[in-house]
Order: C-alpha cells, then sequence, then structure tokens
C-alpha cells in the first residue's frame, strides 16, 4: 500500500534516478527552485543557519552536502561543498576529513547531511578541530516520534534505523543512510558520544515541521500544497510546538565549541 502510494505520488523525472550520481542532484536543484512550497522551507532553514552565524564569532561558515540547495543567495560568503562536484560549488569535500586548518572555521552548517555521512563520528571530531572557541554546527536532521517513525518507515526511501550502531555501513554517498542517525547520536546515545568530543557542548536540540516537508513532497513527490499555503500551514505548526515530541518529522541540532 505504501509503495503503491510513493508511486504515484512520484515526480516522474526522479523515478528510477541513481542517488549517487551528481545529475540526480543537479535535477534535485531544480526541483527546489521549481516547487514554491518547498523553496519556502529550504528558506526558513537557512534563516536558522544565518541566525547561528550571528551566535558564533567572526569568520568563515562552511555548508557541507550543498549540492542541490541555494543557501549562497541568502548567505553569499558561504563556503559551499558536496562529496562531488556540482557545478557551482566551491570544493569537493570528506566531511570526515576536511580540508581547513584548526581554528579556521566559525560556523558548519549541515541540511539533511549527518545521516549520509559513513563515520559521523569522525566529522564530529574534524569539525571540533576546525571550529574557532565559540563556533557553532547547526544540523536540521530528520526526528524520531512516534509520527515521522511511521512516515520515514513507510513512505520515505530511505533507512529509518533506530536501533542501529554510529556508523552507516553500506551504500553510497547519498544512497548510504540512515535517517534516524542524528537521534541515534544526540537522544539516545547522547552522553557516550559527547564524551568523544569534549569540545562541544549541545546548544539545543528542537523538534520541529510536522506537516511541511510531507506536504511539499520533498524532492521526489508531487507537491500537495501551492506556494501561498506555506505561511498559513507554518502557523499551524508553531501552534502545535507542545506536541512536536509526538508529531515533528525534523530537530535542530546546533553545538557550540568550548572556550578553551
Amino acid at each position: 500500500m505504501a509503495g503503491g502510494l510513493r508511486q504515484l505520488l512520484a515526480l516522474p523525472a526522479t523515478r528510477g534516478l541513481d542517488l549517487d550520481d551528481p545529475r540526480t542532484t543537479e535535477l534535485r536543484r531544480r526541483i527546489i527552485q521549481d516547487k514554491p512550497f518547498l523553496r519556502a522551507l529550504y528558506a526558513e532553514h537557512y534563516r536558522e543557519f544565518m541566525a547561528a552565524q550571528g551566535r558564533a564569532p567572526a569568520g568563515p561558515c562552511l555548508e557541507v552536502g550543498s549540492g542541490a540547495g541555494f543557501l549562497r543567495e541568502m548567505l553569499p560568503q558561504v563556503i559551499t561543498s558536496d562529496v562531488f562536484m556540482v557545478p557551482g560549488l566551491d570544493l569537493v569535500l570528506d566531511a570526515q576529513k576536511m580540508p581547513f586548518g584548526d581554528s579556521s572555521l566559525a560556523c558548519i552548517f549541515l541540511l539533511d547531511v549527518l545521516h549520509h555521512i559513513p563515520k559521523p563520528l569522525e566529522f564530529l571530531q574534524e569539525a571540533a578541530r576546525c571550529l574557532m572557541p565559540g563556533g557553532r554546527v547547526l544540523m536540521i536532521e530528520p526526528a524520531h516520534t512516534a509520527f515521522s517513525r511511521l512516515i520515514y518507515t513507510h513512505l520515505h526511501h530511505e533507512p529509518f534505523e533506530p536501533g542501529a550502531g554510529w556508523e552507516l555501513t553500506q551504500g553510497g554517498p547519498l544512497s548510504g543512510s540512515n535517517q534516524a542517525l542524528a537521534w541515534v547520536l544526540f537522544c539516545r546515545d547522547r552522553e557516550q558520544v559527547m564524551a568523544q568530543v569534549p569540545q562541544f557542548e549541545i546548544a539545543q536540540i528542537q523538534l520541529h515541521t510536522p506537516f511541511a516537508y510531507l506536504l511539499s513532497g520533498g524532492v521526489s513527490l508531487r507537491s500537495l500544497l501551492p506556494g501561498p499555503a506555506y505561511g498559513p500551514l507554518r502557523a499551524l505548526e508553531r501552534l502545535l510546538a507542545p506536541v512536536n515530541r509526538w508529531l515533528a518529522m525534523f530537530m535542530t541540532v546546533e553545538l557550540v565549541k568550548r572556550d578553551t
């Protein structure tokens, strides 16, 4: 039943694509631009990045996994990167071994990227090395709630495995994933993980966005709402914030590097 619904709602251009082909990322960039509702959601997430920049020291900011997005339109000085070259990016980057000097970055931003990093602890250790004291990592990732578990398990192509370990064991740079990874690291195993990166403290973990991404169709399904519906829906979602522990589909995790 769920598979049939996915097929019914699938965007024709995305059917049968290889997720690890850079051309798929280029296609997704066009899809985001062509779906006003989805573009508005991305813009709201990017404003979260910009707010985090305002809490950090002055300095360069890096986005990991920029390929399909448009953060540079809102934050022109950001360094954009991905695991493979896509037109318009600054560099190809392995988040587990970043080509930056110690204490050289002010912020690192990730939007739906952490759950694709094979060894996320290595990324966190690299981020701690590269960030200035007071620097921030801001990640927006799938949440683990009763509602999100239902959606991610039955209506999404990526695995959702809250019982898994910290590392990904199979798949390519985009086909490999565990959508529950942020919850595993920063909720289920928070104390053990943070003991491995004592340079960081958690500034916030916020649950949000129960319906907007689902109704936007994301980058692979048809949008179920027009662009003008975005504002009213987000207003409704803000009213539902007290029940996000059950409904939220996303979580924002903000780490700050301690002063040395």
